[in-house]
């Protein structure tokens, strides 16, 4: 059972920068695209940013390409997202999640069709 835990989520102010980080555990990832998502308050789940585990490719939401970088440590098994220049639109819950992809496609950007999810980090970025 793959299990996904997600951290680094907090407080700051417009313009400044967060690393979120997703630890992750329970398989092998070879054929694992890892993506984080998140959730505005009053609004639906968006794609945020995904990378192929093995390739280490990654894709990302036009909103957030340029600030944010995924990025992953392979020795940890962890996914991290650098968030630069934070605006406070990009308040939301963070999520961390896996899709098992063994495809050259893209990965999916719509949420229900990934596999295993984390508890989510609240970010807020205040003005």
């Amino acid at each position: 059972q793959v299990q996904l835990v997600e951290s680094g989520g907090g407080l700051v102010q417009a313009g400044d920068s967060l690393t979120l980080s997703c630890a992750a555990s329970g398989g092998t990832f070879s054929n694992y695209v890892v993506g984080w998502f998140r959730q505005p308050p009053g609004k639906d789940r968006e794609f945020a940013a995904a990378l192929r585990w093995n390739t280490g490719s990654t894709t990302y939401a036009d909103s957030v390409k340029g600030r944010f970088t995924i990025s992953r440590d392979y020795s940890k098994s962890t996914v991290y997202l650098q968030m630069n220049s934070l605006k406070p639109e990009d308040t939301a819950v963070y999520y961390c999640a896996v899709v098992l992809w063994n495809t050259y496609k893209p990965p999916p950007r719509t949420s229900a069709s990934w596999n295993y999810w984390g508890q989510g980090t609240q970010v807020t970025v205040s003005s």
